[in-house]
């Protein structure tokens, strides 16, 4: 189960039924179209001039650079900035738990589907300190260097678990829960470093 004491939370139903094994086996295929979609959203835009250019300075389509002076200089956190972060970082999410074989279920744009996530709109006169969003991308750092490697272990399962679905049609549980764990981790991790909507520093664990 996961640790609900932090604000920001990653739950992913088990799949505790066979997993389809041709979906699984074509899975590097089937994921390119809404990989295509999740470029397009995240991706740069076109100016007027015909020239490409950034739409805002983003972290995969997370509004980073503008949250950041806003909560400097003004100590707000627009509504529709947070809806925009929190609902991309939810389909990347979907899309990742779809890639990493952790369902067979296609990815939505707009659906929870079976994959959980809790982040909460802070109060930035209540909950965030003025000045620290300038210095929570340094204070991670030790997060970065574990991530690397947590990152590679995580492929490496899922590597290991592509074949167990395709002998057995199971994810197995402990995998399954490493996985998860890692991807959670990485949440908190980016919610505190980039999304800023906590100044809570995440815990070094899976769960």
């Amino acid at each position: 189960m996961p640790d609900t004491s932090h604000p920001v939370t990653l739950d992913i139903d088990f799949p505790d039924r066979k997993l389809n094994r041709a979906t699984s086996f074509f899975r590097p295929i089937m994921i390119v179209p809404v990989l295509i979609i999740l470029f397009l959203v995240t991706g740069p835009g076109w100016s007027g001039k015909g020239s490409m250019w950034p739409t805002a300075i983003m972290a995969g389509g997370i509004l980073v650079l503008p949250t950041l002076l806003m909560l400097l200089f003004r100590w707000k956190y627009p509504r529709w900035w947070f809806d925009w972060n929190v609902a991309l970082t939810r389909f990347q999410l979907r899309v990742g738990t779809y890639f990493l074989l952790l369902t067979d279920t296609y990815p939505s744009t707009d659906e929870e589907q079976g994959v959980h996530v809790g982040i909460p709109y802070p109060d930035p006169t209540k909950d965030l300190k003025v000045g620290l969003p300038l210095v929570k991308w340094f204070l991670a750092i030790p997060h970065y260097i574990v991530l690397a490697a947590l990152v590679v272990a995580a492929l490496v399962v899922t590597v290991i678990a592509w074949f167990a679905i395709l002998f057995t049609g199971r994810y197995p549980r402990g995998m399954f829960d490493f996985v998860v764990g890692v991807m959670r981790w990485g949440l908190r991790v980016g919610a505190y470093a980039f999304l800023l909507v906590t100044d809570v520093y995440p815990p070094f664990s899976l769960t």
